[in-house]
């Protein structure tokens, strides 16, 4: 029943940490989009009020008319919206399912005794340091450097370089695919601690500074637009860590944290190239296109340096596997999780016609995904794996 429940949490959790996310970064692509798109007005009436670029839009069968104002308004004249609980929602959902995922049971997500042999206790308490450690020293790197003559590129550099080490770290303690989502959450949570530290803090000083008829103070709109633009950024790595847990051959690679941390840079260069293409097209920026064709190379380098052996293919050799054999291989392998007494996603395979009615899923996560058994805790080998691959490709007889 737990395990049962468990499912469901993960299911629900999911749905809304998605519903969140997509609602979050649809949002900051699109400020994104009009600060790259807004034009400086020339009429009298705008730039008297202080506005310092706008852009009409038309969507749904509407026009819009955006405004940016430089520092605040004199006066906003109806309701102010404010742009952070689609960052919070995400966060908030996105830990919850990370901790009903994995550190509820992180004896068998969490751990991999091949590279670490450690209690669940301590491997969570870890894990949760690397959330807390990241923000903590980015905001470190932020605060020394952001402001500096060249301190965006400093900042860079010097975040990459964390990433990296974290990235190498994490996978040789954790297991693989844990590993890649604990890099993604930890970033992402700089992401949303950016929002609830820096960027509404000084949004709603500058809104009081405003309603008290007193100058804002513009640094909270430089670190705020500084914090933002690092968020964009952040995204596609983010995106790519949360849905390689799909993909085991990234994650189960023996340089795994290197296929990470290439395939997060080839993200960070890929959103550059639509962060630039916006003002280039207004004359502002510099021809885009070398980062998105420097980010499709790295992608395309990862595929080929990630292309299975020729040796692979033996799984469809004609040679037929029994179904004695099979069986001999789940009663040692995988029974033990998936039997009368334990029965993990509700499946069972301790018997021919349990084994039948699953044999395309055992096939998938077994031979094709390798992701089963997790984390290989139960030492299933590649010949193995051959055997139950000529099985279900013969027939998956169990007669």
């Amino acid at each position: 029943m737990e395990s049962y429940l468990l499912d469901w949490s993960n299911l629900l959790l999911r749905w809304v940490h998605v519903i969140t996310a997509i609602a979050w970064v649809g949002s900051s692509f699109y400020f994104v989009f009009l600060d790259n798109n807004l034009v400086r007005p020339t009429s009298p009436d705008l730039l008297e009020k202080g506005v310092d670029g706008a852009l009409w839009a038309v969507h749904g069968g509407g026009f819009y008319n955006p405004q940016k104002y430089l520092g605040a308004p004199k006066k906003i004249h109806t309701h102010l919206h404010w742009f952070y609980w689609e960052s919070y929602s995400t966060w908030l959902s996105g830990f919850a399912l990370f901790t009903v995922t994995y550190l509820w049971s992180a004896s068998t997500y969490l751990i991999d005794k091949s590279l670490m042999d450690w209690s669940p206790g301590a491997a969570v308490g870890v894990a949760v340091s690397f959330l807390v450690v990241f923000w903590m020293v980015y905001d470190l790197i932020c605060q020394a450097f952001g402001f500096r003559k060249n301190g965006d590129a400093i900042v860079g550099v010097l975040v990459f370089l964390v990433v990296c080490l974290a990235s190498w770290l994490a996978c040789q303690w954790f297991a693989g695919r844990a590993a890649f989502l604990l890099i993604g959450a930890m970033i992402a949570t700089a992401m949303s601690a950016n929002v609830f530290f820096w960027i509404i803090p000084g949004q709603r000083k500058v809104v009081a500074a405003m309603n008290a008829g007193l100058p804002a103070d513009p640094v909270h709109g430089r670190r705020g637009k500084q914090r933002s633009v690092h968020n964009t950024y952040f995204t596609l790595p983010v995106l790519f860590a949360m849905l390689s847990n799909h993909y085991s051959f990234t994650y189960t690679h023996p340089q795994n944290w290197l296929v990470l941390v290439l395939m997060m840079l080839a993200g960070a260069m890929v959103r550059q190239y639509f962060v630039m293409r916006h003002g280039y097209k207004l004359g502002r920026n510099g021809n885009p296109l070398p980062y998105a064709l420097v980010g499709t190379a790295v992608i395309a380098g990862v595929i080929v340096w990630l292309r299975p052996p020729p040796q692979a293919a033996a799984v469809s050799a004609p040679e037929p596997s029994g179904y004695a054999q099979v069986r001999a291989v789940l009663e040692q392998r995988c029974v033990m999780c998936h039997g009368v007494q334990v029965q993990m996603k509700n499946v069972r395979l301790d018997s021919a016609d349990a084994l039948k009615l699953h044999a395309q899923g055992v096939y998938q996560q077994a031979v094709v995904a390798r992701t089963m058994p997790m984390n290989n805790a139960t030492g299933l080998t590649d010949a193995e794996r051959l055997l139950i691959g000529r099985w279900f490709l013969a027939g998956a007889k169990t007669e």
